[in-house]
């Protein structure tokens, strides 16, 4: 999800105006900081970094290793070369009935220190394996003797049974580009939508870039990729989320689709369960190269706090119970009892008691979690007043394992009217009535009235991709391992020796009832704003894209500029942009995009006080059109053609820019892609259902040059006498609507 421009009013509190020296100051200082940080990551995940850190050995690696140097060293065999007998001199001496114990403590340290040589070996042998790109060069379907070998190698250097953290000692660290060709490719891609005067006004800033501050500026990114494990994701973290003063909804939240309260909730603590236990695998990049996992770590018991100048994440390593907000009321509702973990049946108990609890909210307390939408520095300022007012009511929403909001309006796909009811279920998962939704937590869980589900996931703590695996999982389990019985209540006996879930009472300050009405307003305003669009292109999909033997990814990719543009393309000049967004992707995926190196160089540049006009030009473009797939990572948990009323609809985020639009899309099986597009209603440049009409014409048109092409082909082999079999898309109107699936949302 696109948010870079958030980075635009970054200004960093420096003090000192004195020469280059004293102004570098600050910026060693933060590099120091940033590798500070990462190792203190490292120290906090010791014991996980023990389990793990053997990889691809074990534990019990270290037991063979030693009884076979004890069974060597009863036979008379020496396999340390006179080394044990060394260690033995050096122990202490406590006496001959102890002589025996001696030697088996100098075996013990041989041992150990054996194993971790080699386990130190096969980290650094994983690591060099897994810093070879070629195999993102190969052409698609091919593969080279060379990359077959590197492969081979891979398999083997990483064990059998990798845990989710098992790969984190071993991945490479994260390059820093050549500057050189970071601005090359810059002025590559924004050459087609530049005016000549325009693009060699851009070059000439480039190249005084190039030639005044680019290889300081690469130093310290050169030097800070030393030192900490990324040279840049903590300063995205930081900059673009922690920095960035203004709403979370809608800026930073997205959402995501599907449909149910006691069975969802003890599935997403069944998921935070097997996280725990890394019983997660770690995903791997083109089922290859195994990706960073640390996102992971955050998705649950995290908030959000604000602050005045900057944000920070709070994560806690567990939490026993989740904060539930139902017409204006929050509860906090324990998860678990003295055996583990609440049944489904239990779970759904305890919801339907504050569902049944008529107790009004109090003056102000409805409207309460609209500060978590206002401006981060006002909800800051406020915070600081309820921590003192209401301690223990606060802590018991931020320290939750999740939130739950359980709406009192239903929501969701209705066979009525499919097109608006997608459309108000987006808008309702986005940005719901303003002060319905804790946003500053890592997720919320939305159950509408009429029990359909969905996700609002606060950004900053981790891409799409990682709550996205964990609604995929929770999806599968509550509808396939879970289910429901005959009468509609979850499996189970309820538990009628529970406790009532605790009512959360807060002692609001008047200072702050002000304030929740300015920040309901704003977050009203912001919500009326939004306008989203969710529809199913069910033309063709998946299968087809494949047939025309191009990337899917790179297809829709070109089909959305086509209907934002509108500029009709040829088959030859699409399968050139094709091409070439797939070598920016695989650029990307091997360290050398362009957007997050340019993004470092600007910090750079700001922390030292050089002023480049190169970078303002960069950082100042605005993100008119934001894209972003939301990956089906987990197909094994699906079938998508026997059960397709359980298959997600992905989900949505606001635009970046107030004249662009947001647009996410996610392949659903074969034959369907879901498309969610948001832009803001004040804007008189954009509308998300033309988009909308725009992205199925692009997509025809784009389909009519292949079945063209392809129609071509097979006339041309005709005329030689072969005969091949027809394979083309579906007929359908040019024009018409796709017709919406009946999913189960």
């Amino acid at each position: 999800m696109a948010e870079a421009h958030q980075a635009v009013g970054f200004r960093p509190s420096l003090t000192s105006d004195a020469g280059e020296m004293e102004l570098s100051a600050p910026m060693l200082q933060e590099i120091y900081l940033s590798g500070l940080r990462s190792w203190k990551r490292h120290l906090s995940r010791f014991w996980n970094d023990f389990l793990t850190g053997v990889f691809p050995a074990s534990p019990l690696s270290w037991l063979f290793l030693f009884s076979a140097i004890q069974l060597a060293w009863f036979l008379q065999l020496d396999p340390s070369l006179g080394l044990m007998e060394k260690i033995k001199e050096l122990l202490p001496d406590w006496g001959g009935q102890h002589h025996r114990l001696r030697g088996v403590l100098a075996a013990a340290l041989f041992a150990s220190c054996l194993w971790g040589a080699l386990i130190f070996t096969l980290h650094v042998a994983l690591r060099l394996l897994l810093s070879y790109h070629g195999w993102l060069l190969q052409p698609h379907g091919a593969m080279s003797s060379r990359t077959k070998t590197w492969l081979a190698l891979v398999r083997i250097f990483s064990g059998r049974h990798p845990m989710l953290f098992s790969y984190q000692r071993s991945l490479p660290r994260q390059p820093v580009p050549s500057v050189q060709d970071t601005v090359r490719k810059y002025l590559e891609s924004v050459r087609p939508v530049l005016s000549d005067e325009d693009f060699d006004w851009t070059a000439a800033l480039a190249r005084e870039f190039l030639r005044l501050q680019a290889s300081l500026l690469q130093w310290y990114l050169q030097l800070k990729s030393w030192w900490a494990s990324n040279y840049v994701s903590d300063w995205w973290e930081e900059f673009v989320y922690l920095r960035s003063r203004n709403s979370l909804m809608v800026n930073s939240n997205y959402y995501m689709m599907a449909a149910r309260a006691g069975n969802a909730v003890h599935a997403l603590l069944l998921y935070r369960h097997r996280l725990n236990r890394q019983e997660i695998l770690p995903t791997l990049l083109m089922g290859m190269r195994p990706l960073c996992s640390a996102q992971y770590e955050k998705i649950f018991n995290t908030t959000r706090i604000p602050g005045v100048h900057k944000d920070h994440i709070r994560h806690l390593r567990d939490s026993r119970h989740v904060a539930v907000f139902h017409r204006g009321r929050f509860f906090r509702v324990g998860t678990h009892s003295q055996s583990g973990l609440l049944s489904p049946r239990a779970l759904e108990q305890q919801f339907q008691r504050i569902l049944d609890d008529p107790s009004p909210a109090c003056p102000h307390e409805e409207h309460l979690a609209a500060l978590t939408a206002a401006p981060r520095d006002m909800w800051a300022q406020v915070r600081r007043s309820l921590k003192t007012q209401a301690q223990e009511a606060l802590e018991a929403v931020e320290g939750a394992a999740f939130f739950v909001s359980l709406d009192s309006e239903p929501a969701g796909l209705t066979r009525e009217d499919p097109a608006a009811s997608l459309d108000a279920y987006a808008h309702a998962l986005l940005a719901g009535r303003g002060h319905d939704r804790w946003f500053d937590k890592s997720f919320s869980l939305i159950v509408f009235s009429n029990g359909k589900l969905g996700l609002s996931v606060e950004h900053s703590w981790a891409d799409c991709p990682i709550s996205g695996h964990m609604w995929e999982f929770t999806l599968a389990t509550e509808c396939f391992q879970l289910g429901y019985s005959a009468d509609g209540h979850c499996k189970g006996h309820p538990d009628p020796s529970l406790p009532q879930p605790q009512r959360l009472h807060w002692d609001l300050p008047d200072k702050i009832h002000l304030s929740i009405s300015l920040a309901l307003r704003g977050a009203k305003t912001l919500s009326g704003n939004i306008d989203c669009h969710v529809f199913p292109f069910s033309h063709f999909g998946k299968s087809f894209i494949k047939r025309c033997h191009l990337s899917s990814d790179s297809f829709i990719q070109m089909a959305l500029q086509l209907a934002y543009f509108r500029d009709p393309q040829c088959l030859a000049l699409f399968r050139l942009a094709v091409d070439k967004h797939q070598a920016l992707l695989k650029a990307a995926m091997s360290g050398q995009g362009v957007d997050r190196h340019l993004f470092a160089l600007y910090i750079v540049s700001q922390f030292l006080h050089l002023q480049s006009p190169f970078l303002d030009q960069v950082r100042s473009e605005q993100w008119q059109l934001a894209t972003s797939q939301i990956p089906v990572q987990q197909i094994h948990l699906f079938d998508v053609h026997s059960y397709p009323d359980y298959v997600s609809s992905g989900g949505g985020f606001g635009p970046a820019d107030d004249h662009g639009y947001g647009v996410s899309y996610i392949f659903m099986g074969d034959d369907v892609i879901t498309f969610h597009i948001s832009s803001k209603k004040s804007s008189t440049r954009t509308d998300s259902h033309r988009l909308g009409q725009h992205i199925e014409d692009a997509l025809l048109d784009v389909a009519a040059l292949f079945q063209e092409g392809q129609r071509r082909k097979r006339r041309g082999l005709a005329e030689e006498g072969s005969e091949h079999s027809r394979d083309s898309l579906p007929c359908h109107t040019r024009g018409s609507r796709a017709p919406t699936t009946a999913t189960n949302f």
